[in-house]
């Protein structure tokens, strides 16, 4: 009932909002037709602020009504033309008198409002770049620092600032009966809006615009002969889906070519985590072909997306699927795979997993490569040796099917949890799918559950030891972790503000420092560290965010519950125990026959059961009959340990540079770099383009996509 209470109480928040909206604007007619400056003055003055609240916290009602044609312009010109009204009703505003000046002070700043907009319109399109970078020089391109984010970008929240002090100042007009009050606020306002367009309008002066489209394309040209990558990442995804080429970063930093990132969307620079390797995002399609003509030979696919069949149109590259992370789920097996020249999979257990698929991928294109990120994981070093037993849930998320054993937290996870806290030595960390909930709200609903679960069941530890409630660490622990996340942040922060645009963040994130990742991964072990330490022993934890990351929390674990994912083919890399939630509606036996990554784990059904039995194997390892099975599946899934999964890694990577530089050298002899032997074996999508013309709606301030 918990977990329904948020969609309910945000519906009826909503609906109280938009009655709220409704009262305004018959406060506002009945005080025209009734005279009452009562009636005038709440009208105007509710108003403003319902549309403060609106905009702030009730986007996704104002979404609704923009979709409606309701947007927040639209909204302020009706309230503004009844507050005159009003005005004009109490002889505030008198035809040919003092009054008239007030009308020319509103429709000024409205006049005001449209310059602006069509200056930040101009102004977009001329301080922006076909190409975006990150860990790149890119002062031939004259990047500069961004125009104000109030008058460039946030229409809405300026129109409703100015509402916001107008209605103010009619408000005081209407109770003492003299119009200067509104006139000095609008003619404020009026003023503010002039000192800003003009400012603005500096960014469209030589001096302040970036190069043009042409000169653009032509330093990327000129960049990638003088970097000479041969082996890149490319990646496309959506605003929660970086993990998925975060994961590699390590990998790409530590190869012998000259790694490179290529992305599609633009948000997506900044959300790819702290890195030395040259980031280039490409937008469109037509400029994604300059690659061919660079001596880029390879590249790397952790996700499959729509933009993928664009890139891989280009003939002089030979494409690797290396997927974000390998599992028995129908995902890793995507006929999407047969579009690459090779995929590269971690151990046999994965070549014969498509083999089985029979989706058209090839065997003489699987190749065997490990898991070189693993690296960080520790093994195994035996029983928990404090008083409590470490238990790490890491459920998936729902996927995009409605295959119910995807994830086991609608099923199953209240059920794990409540068994799991029943237990008076177990620490719990629960660590849900950064996409848990995100396409079936009730898998979100459940989440919160469990999260709420945790918080009770730490009050009642708590409660016991006569602690308060998220009890503070020592001083010498709080210390270090401050100190710790201080380093951490110098290193990885980004030296821009949240209103930067793109060209100012490309200005702000040249070329790093040498050492620079390597300092970035030492602050980050002294973090997890201080982190660890920081916490009081035995309280449960729900881990969110990148921090601390899933490895580190491995690290800590005795046992990991999880479901059919990536998760448990990782963590097996440390041969500790594992579980795995069968909420497939499959026999155990059948379950097991069907994923292979589960036949060295303990099944354990929705209800929890056999939880007890499973502590007690991981407290008396004597009793742990799959140890064996455990090292032998470890082996199968992820490869073998000798030559170490980075070793294979290089040998595949200029194995298939040397196969694309062998197709096309007649043509780029000259231009294919040197290459140490060899030891190992579209559709386009419509783009949108910017011209000077706007639509109404922009003119008006709807150009922040709230609505």
């Amino acid at each position: 009932m918990r977990g329904r209470g948020r969609p309910v109480r945000a519906a009826a928040e909503s609906g109280a909002v938009l009655g709220l909206l409704a009262a305004v604007y018959v406060l506002q007619v009945l005080g025209i037709l009734a005279g009452g400056t009562a009636l005038v003055v709440v009208g105007g003055v509710l108003g403003a602020l319902t549309e403060g609240l609106l905009v702030h916290r009730e986007r996704v009602l104002a979404r609704r009504l923009g979709r409606a044609q309701f947007t927040a312009p639209v909204r302020q010109l009706l309230r503004d033309g009844l507050f005159l009204g009003g005005l004009a009703r109490l002889d505030v505003l008198r035809p040919g008198g003092q009054g008239a000046w007030l009308l020319v002070a509103v429709l000024g700043c409205w006049a005001l409002h449209f310059l602006c907009q069509a200056v930040a319109g101009a102004v977009r399109t001329r301080h922006r770049l076909p190409v975006v970078t990150r860990n790149i020089d890119a002062h031939a391109l004259r990047p500069t620092r961004s125009p104000p984010a109030l008058f460039v970008r946030h229409g809405t929240l300026r129109l409703t600032g100015v509402g916001v002090l107008t209605a103010a100042g009619m408000a005081v007009s209407a109770g003492t009966g003299d119009p200067l009050w509104a006139e000095i606020v609008a003619v404020c306002c009026c003023a503010a809006l002039l000192v800003g367009t003009f400012h603005l309008a500096t960014w469209l002066l030589p001096r302040k615009r970036v190069v043009d489209d042409e000169a653009a394309l032509a330093w990327l040209d000129d960049w990638l002969a003088d970097y000479r990558p041969t082996v890149g990442m490319y990646f496309s995804g959506g605003t929660s889906s970086a993990y998925q080429a975060n994961m590699w970063l390590s990998t790409l930093a530590a190869l012998e070519e000259r790694p490179l990132i290529v992305l599609r969307e633009r948000f997506m620079v900044q959300k790819i985590d702290a890195t030395d390797v040259p980031i280039v995002c490409i937008p469109k399609v037509a400029h994604l072909m300059h690659l061919e003509h660079s001596t880029l030979k390879v590249l790397l696919h952790p996700a499959n997306s729509g933009k993928t069949s664009q890139v891989l149109r280009i003939p002089t590259l030979k494409h690797a699927f290396i997927n974000h992370g390998e599992s028995d789920k129908l995902s890793s097996c995507n006929p999407y795979a047969k579009a690459y020249d090779q995929v590269w999979v971690a151990g046999e257990a994965a070549r014969e997993r498509y083999q089985v698929a029979d989706i058209g991928v090839e065997d003489k294109d699987v190749v065997e490569v490990g898991r070189p990120q693993l690296a960080p994981i520790r093994p195994y070093e035996g029983p928990p040796r404090g008083t409590y037993t470490t238990v790490l849930y890491a459920p998936t998320w729902e996927g995009w099917t409605e295959d119910p054993g995807n994830t086991s937290v609608l099923l199953a996870g209240e059920a794990l949890v409540a068994a799991l806290l029943e237990d008076p030595k177990v620490r719990l960390l629960y660590k849900p799918h950064p996409m848990t909930g995100s396409v079936d709200p009730r898998v979100g609903a459940a989440d919160h559950r469990i999260r709420d679960m945790v918080a009770r069941a730490n009050a009642a530890r708590a409660s016991e030891r006569h602690a308060p409630v998220n009890e503070r660490p020592a001083p010498e622990a709080a210390g270090e972790l401050e100190r710790a996340t201080r380093a951490l942040d110098e290193l990885t922060r980004a030296d821009f503000g949240p209103g930067s645009d793109e060209v100012e963040r490309m200005l702000r994130q040249p070329a790093p420092h040498a050492g620079r990742a390597r300092e970035a991964a030492e602050a980050t072990a002294r973090w997890e560290a201080a982190y660890w330490d920081s916490l009081p022993e035995g309280e449960h934890q729900v881990v969110l965010g990148p921090r601390p990351a899933l490895f580190s929390c491995f690290n800590q674990t005795d046992l990991l519950i999880s479901d059919v994912s990536s998760v448990v083919s990782d963590y097996l890399s440390s041969e500790k125990p594992y579980a795995v939630a069968n909420t497939s509606g499959l026999r155990e036996d059948a379950f097991r026959a069907a994923y292979p990554t589960v036949r060295a784990a303990t099944i354990l059904p929705p209800d929890g059961a056999g939880i007890a039995e499973l502590l007690e194997t991981v407290r008396h390892p004597e009793r742990d009959t799959l140890a064996p099975a455990r090292a032998a599946l470890k082996v199968r899934l992820l490869g073998p340990d000798e030559p170490p999964s980075l070793v294979r890694f290089n040998r595949a990577v200029r194995s298939l540079a040397a196969a694309a530089h062998s197709a096309h050298m007649p043509h780029e002899e000259e231009q294919a770099p040197e290459r140490r032997p060899v030891d190992a074996e579209g559709e386009v999508e419509a783009e949108g383009k910017l011209n000077g013309s706007q639509t109404f709606a922009e003119a008006l301030g709807d150009d922040e996509r709230l609505f």
